[in-house]
């Protein structure tokens, strides 16, 4: 778990509005929501899986076709 340490500014009413954060604290916040966007494609490529595989070279030969 991250231990975060926010600072709060407020409104002239006294709501909080905005958060002030330790940059090192942000960029872990950061990594951690890269780290789940890519679990989050991953299982959703995995969803779409059909088994079927192919060759890198044979992929390259049909790109290249493709682009012609």
């Amino acid at each position: 778990m991250i231990t975060l340490h926010p600072q709060y500014i407020k409104d002239t009413t006294g709501t909080n509005t905005f958060v002030i954060l330790p940059a090192d604290e942000f960029e872990t916040i950061i990594e951690e929501l890269e780290d789940l966007e890519d679990v989050r494609l991953y299982d959703e490529a995995k969803k779409d899986d059909d088994g079927e595989r192919i060759l890198f070279s044979e992929y390259v030969k049909k790109r290249l076709r493709s682009n012609n």
